[in-house]
């Protein structure tokens, strides 16, 4: 079975730094596109930020030259480094991998989320 965890959510002050974790582990064959997504109350979700199997990053505006992700493939392990942080960036974020459990099938897996609050 494939897992995804995240880590590394928490409540940061306004102007604050975090960075989240997005783990697989499971038996696999690779893992190849992972995004980072947020859900705040009342809102939908929405992505944040992409990255490729060969590392080409893409970001919402929101989070543009704020936020970087980032992947160890060592380490079956995508990050979410997160600065300046602002009190609308509070929301759930979750990540969603595509990964070949096995060479020919792929598949989409979501983890469960990490909470991150930026508040005063």
């Amino acid at each position: 079975q494939v897992q995804l965890v995240e880590s590394g959510g928490g409540l940061v002050q306004p102007g604050g730094s975090l960075r989240l974790s997005c783990a697989a582990s499971g038996s696999f064959f690779l893992i190849n596109a992972v995004g980072w997504y947020r859900q705040a109350p009342g809102k939908e979700r929405e992505l944040v930020a992409h990255i490729t199997n060969g590392g080409r990053t893409t970001y919402a505006d929101s989070g543009k030259g704020r936020f970087t992700i980032s992947r160890d493939n060592d380490e079956n392990t995508v990050y979410l480094q997160m600065n300046s942080l602002k009190p609308e960036d509070t929301a759930v974020y979750l990540c969603n991998a595509l990964i070949l459990v096995t060479e020919r099938h792929e598949y989409s897996y979501w983890g469960q989320g990490t909470q991150v609050t930026v508040s005063s």
